[in-house]
């Protein structure tokens, strides 16, 4: 029985790695938001942020002020191999040097601070997962990421330019969350999580099963009522028919589609956070997913409807909808969360641990 358990646990781990883990780096698509998700939030209150002490990384990494019932050991140099799409090197960070950039690349600096800390915490478990699986499978690196389009991390350098003349105030702020962040793991069953994220949610997260086939006990769905009141919560994308045949028969060839167009898609099947699960199509059914990602929709929570020539798809979030939800951790921050609270919430029994460096 214990054999077959290891059996049924390595092969769901293939599984994620092969299908799962490609999404999430391309926001987990984790979800990395593009510039529409980065744009300012008028309402954030940015003031006040202090220089932080340029002291080692590495020394960053202890002493958490955050309650944590466990330590994490990250054994090895401490230090991730990342793969440069761009510059096609591999790069070698620092834990601190990863998390700074990747919470610059993937969170709006405008963001509460305890949302950013948050976020670094969740990158950072992702990518030390990433490492301990590409060290255990002897790979060259731990995983890929592009610096220069800020997809994964981003570096000083590219800050400075994208930050432009806020650049001191935001790069203080994402330091200061940098400063926590790198203290923490958050860890499910003594490893590190896969931890997904998006920008926008339905108002509730979705499972993992639903968006990849593989069920993950910690990416469940969550309630993230803060997510209705984000910008661009609801948007509509309009195609005509020539473009909607061509997205849907490119997805499935054998999609038959009725001369009326009125008549092409079925009423569609929900999951319970709101999300597609599935629609008819010229005798095709296709998952949300599959719809998604052949119109380029912001997510798979849509309803379409044909007037006037033309399909409207309305469509709600942005992003796969798994893991945690940008907006709903800045907007669970405001109303007093801190990010202890924010991580343990949309990662369903992970639990935030203390992180340590062996030697």
């Amino acid at each position: 029985m214990q054999e077959m358990k290891l059996k049924i646990a390595y092969y769901l781990t293939c599984f994620l790695l092969v299908f799962f883990i490609p999404m999430i780096a391309s926001g987990f698509e984790l979800d990395f938001p593009d510039k529409a998700v980065r744009e300012t939030d008028a309402s954030a209150n940015t003031g006040g942020v202090k220089n932080a002490s340029e002291e080692e990384p590495a020394s960053r990494i202890a002493g958490g002020d955050a309650a944590a019932a466990e330590t994490f050991t990250v054994r090895g140099d401490g230090k991730l191999h990342i793969y440069n799409e761009t510059a096609g090197t591999v790069d070698e960070l620092s834990l601190y040097d990863y998390t700074r950039g990747a919470i610059a690349a993937e969170m709006p600096p405008d963001f509460h601070l305890e949302a950013l800390k948050a976020q670094g915490v969740a990158s950072l478990s992702y990518a030390l997962r990433r490492r301990q699986d590409a060290l255990a499978a002897g790979e060259d690196y731990d995983f890929s990421a592009d610096p220069e389009k800020r997809l994964g991390y981003t570096t000083e350098e590219n800050a400075r330019r994208d930050y432009g003349d806020s650049f001191e105030i935001n790069w203080a702020k994402v330091t200061k969350a940098a400063d926590e962040a790198v203290k923490y793991v958050m860890v499910y069953d003594g490893e590190p999580i896969l931890a997904a994220y998006h920008a926008i949610s339905t108002g509730m997260t979705e499972s993992a099963e639903n968006v990849w086939g593989g069920a993950v006990p910690y990416l469940v769905p969550a309630e993230s009522g803060g997510d209705r009141l984000a910008p661009e919560y609801e948007t509509t994308a309009v195609f005509s028919p020539e473009e909607v045949s061509a997205a849907l028969v490119g997805a499935a060839p054998e999609t038959k589609l009725p001369d009326d167009a009125g008549e092409w898609f079925s009423a569609p099947e929900l999951t319970p956070s709101g999300y597609v699960s599935q629609i008819e199509a010229g005798g095709v059914y296709f998952t949300g997913v599959q719809v998604r990602e052949a119109l380029s929709l912001r997510s798979s929570a849509f309803s379409v409807s044909f007037a006037g020539g033309a399909f409207t798809f309305t469509v709600r979030g942005y992003g796969h909808g798994v893991g945690l939800s940008q907006r709903g951790a800045d907007y669970m921050a405001r109303q007093g969360a801190d990010f202890r609270t924010i991580l343990e919430h949309y990662y369903t029994g992970a639990a935030l641990c203390l992180l340590e460096l062996s030697g």
